[in-house]
């Protein structure tokens, strides 16, 4: 099956996300599945200190390629990425269709971390973040919750479970609760980014699918 950006849509809403390795993309429903609960979300107070500082600028949807390209970028114990070529496609696409977006901290002009997602009505996927400079993502993050709270989105996404993430209170649940979680953030409209809105005709009618 080839997958379009309006299949990559439905995957999310089905609980499904890709990942590539070389030119193929693999699905992949991690269960349990890992998520950061909004209500529950923890800063080290280190990090709140940076925050209140405002070491980082922090701007959204101004370098979405910008930041894909870095979150691929080789890194220490990595080689090799899995945002190959075609993952790459799919998301700029979903970004000019206004589902991906991304938060950016920048430090004299130079943009020196950031991370990005995939947003659906009150559901915010995390996919990749990157960092040139010391907390740069965690900055990103603290003011990606931020906005995902103050518009009441209802589930920020991890996918998998990492030391990194783990000090700001993320959790593993089965799929069951996550696709429950998932379902009731879908049916509550929202906008990441009201300059930036969705294209509604990306998501119906529902393409016929085959994750294999």
């Amino acid at each position: 099956m080839e997958i379009t950006p309006r299949v990559l849509l439905y995957a999310y809403c089905d609980g499904i996300f890709p990942m590539g390795e070389e030119d193929q993309l693999y699905w992949y429903a991690p269960d349990p599945r890992a998520i950061l609960p909004l209500d529950k979300f923890h800063v080290p107070r280190r990090l709140q200190r940076t925050v209140r500082q405002k070491v980082y600028e922090v701007r959204v949807n101004t370098a979405f390629e910008r930041v894909m390209h870095a979150c691929a970028a080789p890194g220490r114990g990595r080689e090799s990425t899995w945002i190959t070529p075609p993952i790459f496609a799919l998301y700029k696409t979903l970004h000019a269709a206004g589902f991906a977006h991304s938060v950016e901290a920048w430090q004299d002009g130079q943009l020196v971390g950031g991370l990005y997602g995939v947003a659906i009505n009150s559901f915010f996927a995390g996919e990749s973040m990157f960092a040139l400079a010391r907390d740069a993502s965690k900055v990103a993050l603290v003011h990606l919750v931020r906005r995902l709270r103050r518009r009441g989105y209802l589930l920020l996404d991890t996918q998998f479970q990492t030391a990194h993430l783990t000090r700001f209170g993320t959790q593993e649940i089965a799929r069951d609760a996550y696709l429950r979680r998932l379902q009731a953030a879908l049916q509550k409209p929202n906008l990441f980014d009201e300059t930036h809105p969705p294209l509604p005709h990306l998501l119906g009618p529902e393409p016929a699918h085959d994750y294999e």
